[in-house]
């Protein structure tokens, strides 16, 4: 599974790769903003990369220090169980990023002794690893002359050669994996890259690029014109779909409060969540949370009680999931896929970023009766 070597679209004969490549580590070195992950191992850096997809780097910092303080070698996740490990990425989102960090990190136990391959074909084979994430491993903690191309990276080499072509496209992505293949230096290749990146994150941003504070501003094609903004080529936005969802939280009299499994694969793969079940046309919430009661716990429930509603998107869905309390009339069977949990064990228990939401309120008593009074 070798990365194929194609020639770029743009004329690099042309371009003065040395100079770009200095003056990007000069300026990445000294105004880097300061990461856990900086300086890492192999392992370290590849768990750092795959939470990143998707999530801002403000957001990963402390589920990075939670996972690295409870999985610090790739000997610890792979001897972790999927449920461990996906607690701790609860909230992180994409979990579907979690469970094949799982799984490789057991083929790299059995396979490689523990250690992360540094050869790009052995990289590419691993679940999760695209040549994004291979790039970063290998450039960063290997020190291998290996480009990588994310958005940021996207974004800055669109503008620096004017380039038409949409980043997406298949031709486009080519050209952008083709040209930056070109441009990474043999020394310092892991600097250069995390340069580009953080370029594109903070300087070279999407709808305000700050020009002034670019130290290859001199080299940029868009710089010359009046507006560096337009590039990348935009792609058509998506319509989002509208949905209603409900939840509901069925207690017993002890207290105790039931969580479902969802499946392992798909949507929150393999997370727990309050019974939930999407709103019918002109199903009240507290009638979807009867029917997911039924559908989910096979039990009838009483002093059914909307108490809240959180709005969340996923994959250009935007959904409002509404919260209701209600108490069982009949005691489930519980097994594999239900669990009658206490309270305090809640946050034991792997649940999707709207779900820990709806924890948290029953974690804070007084919040919860003051979202009790909420109505339709």
């Amino acid at each position: 599974m070798t990365a194929p070597n194609i020639s770029p679209t743009v004329d690099l004969g042309k371009f003065n790769s040395v100079v770009f490549a200095d003056r990007l580590i000069n300026w990445y070195v000294a105004n880097r903003r300061p990461m856990r992950w900086h300086g890492a191992d192999a392992y370290s850096v590849w768990v750092s990369e795959i939470m990143l997809q998707q999530t801002q780097a403000a957001t990963v910092t402390e589920y990075y220090d939670r996972f690295m303080h409870s999985f610090p070698t790739v000997h610890a996740l792979a001897a972790a169980s999927q449920e461990v490990v996906l607690a701790h990425w609860s909230g992180l989102g994409y979990y579907a990023r979690a469970r094949n960090l799982h799984e490789a990190a057991k083929i790299v136990v059995a396979r490689h002794g523990g250690n992360v391959p540094n050869s790009l074909n052995e990289l590419l084979n691993l679940p999760g690893i695209g040549r994004y994430t291979a790039g970063a491993i290998l450039s960063i903690a290997y020190n291998q002359p290996v480009p990588l191309v994310d958005a940021n990276v996207a974004r800055v080499i669109s503008r620096l050669f004017t380039l038409n072509e949409l980043p997406t496209s298949r031709e486009g992505n080519k050209n952008l994996w083709a040209i930056t293949s070109h441009l990474v230096p043999l020394q310092h290749p892991g600097l250069f890259n995390q340069g580009l990146m953080e370029l594109g994150a903070t300087v070279c941003t999407p709808t305000a690029p700050d020009c002034n504070k670019c130290p290859v501003t001199s080299l940029c094609g868009a710089h010359a014109t009046v507006d560096p903004s337009q590039w990348p080529t935009k792609t058509a936005r998506k319509k989002f779909v509208q949905q209603i969802h409900c939840s509901v939280v069925v207690r017993q009299p002890d207290g105790g409060v039931y969580l479902v499994r969802r499946p392992s694969r798909g949507r929150w793969g393999g997370l727990w969540e309050f019974p939930r079940v999407e709103c019918k046309q002109d199903e009240t919430p507290c009638e979807a949370a009867e029917r997911a009661a039924r559908q989910l716990l096979n039990v009838p429930i009483t002093d059914v009680t909307m108490v809240t509603a959180v709005k969340h998107t996923v994959t250009h869905h935007n959904i409002t999931l509404y919260c209701c309390t209600a108490q069982a009339l009949e005691v489930p069977v519980t097994g594999e896929g239900i669990h009658l949990v206490s309270v305090e064990s809640l946050p034991d228990y792997p649940l999707a970023a709207p779900q820990v939401l709806l924890r948290n309120q029953i974690l804070c008593p007084a919040k919860f009766e003051i979202q009790q009074a909420l109505t339709l």
